[in-house]
């Protein structure tokens, strides 16, 4: 083969190399622009669960988790006031409230409407430090880590927020409340993504004759499996975590491929039994709401809030 053949065809090759790398670039850039365009679609899942005490009235459950406010997001603040409109018996916010360091303010100002009702609450990771610059795509190389030396976040003035408002702080703790006539026993734990996780046991009197009248609702940020086994061994009604984002960065038919803890990935999202040593208890973990700012895209993995209504066996 001549001289000049050879440089046609490496001229040849190298203009396919060319259009399939532009090819691959616009790709990557269309689904970026996609994944900011679903940051913002915000949906409302529904679900329905059969653990009241038989003869009571149905009773709802907002379930928000992982909003990762940052000032200035106009969309998101306007979609969780009108969660209001729901007119919720009770809102459960499962942390990661935030994602920069002036978003207190306005983030209590979104749920301002949603204070209204009675709520409990716990905090994530998120919640105490800032994020830190990622590529989007880190998010699928495993659990995420907290940096060395982190902006810490102002948790103290929103649970202060939360608190002055009326909303229960589960904080390691345990409580009960009396809603719509019936007992509701609440235990929840600091963040177990963080290690920080304190068993309190159930509230005095769930495990006395009247006990079977109590629902009692475990909350948690990030699901992993070891305080999944104790609550369901413990006896809870029902478990409620965020934490996975659902995946975030899913493949469209076939779901999340991480879930940033050791929870399986076909559990990322949703409502499911968890089974550990012989006991079952139902668990709902939220697909969140936001995004870390540093990796703001979803894909194939809406933001969501949950409705949760519970009612008496038929």
């Amino acid at each position: 083969m001549s001289i000049d053949s050879l440089a046609s065809r490496a001229r040849s090759i190298g203009r396919g190399f060319a259009v399939t790398a532009g090819a691959g670039a616009a790709a990557g850039v269309a689904t970026f622009g996609y994944g900011l365009w679903e940051k913002n679609q915000f949906v409302l899942r529904e679900e329905n669960l059969a653990i009241l005490p038989p003869g009571r009235e149905p009773f709802r459950i907002l379930h928000l988790s992982d909003i990762h406010f940052v000032p200035g997001q106009r969309k998101k603040a306007e979609w969780l006031g009108s969660l209001a409109d729901l007119r919720p018996d009770l809102v459960v916010n499962t942390g990661d409230n935030l994602s920069h360091v002036k978003a207190v303010d306005p983030l209590l100002e979104a749920l301002k409407p949603l204070l209204q009702f009675p709520g409990v609450f716990v905090p994530g990771s998120n919640d105490y430090f800032a994020p830190s610059p990622k590529n989007p795509a880190a998010y699928l190389l495993g659990p995420s880590k907290v940096k060395p030396k982190p902006v810490a976040l102002d948790w103290p003035r929103l649970r202060s927020g939360f608190g002055m408002s009326g909303w229960v702080d589960l904080t390691n703790r345990n409580q009960s409340l009396v809603l719509n006539g019936m007992r509701f026993d609440f235990s929840g734990v600091d963040d177990p993504h963080l290690k920080r996780e304190r068993y309190a046991g159930w509230p005095r009197g769930t495990v006395s004759q009247n006990a079977k009248d109590h629902v009692k609702v475990a909350v948690i940020h990030a699901p992993y499996q070891r305080v999944l086994d104790h609550f369901t061994e413990s006896g809870a009604d029902l478990l409620l975590a965020g934490h996975t984002h659902g995946g975030q960065l899913c493949i469209p038919g076939y779901g999340a491929i991480i879930s940033n803890c050791d929870l399986p990935t076909w559990r990322a999202k949703g409502l499911n039994d968890w089974s550990s040593n012989g006991s079952t208890t139902p668990v709902n973990v939220s697909g969140g709401i936001g995004t870390s700012r540093f990796a703001p895209v979803r894909i194939a993995c809406k933001p969501e809030a949950v409705l949760l209504t519970l009612t008496s066996p038929n």
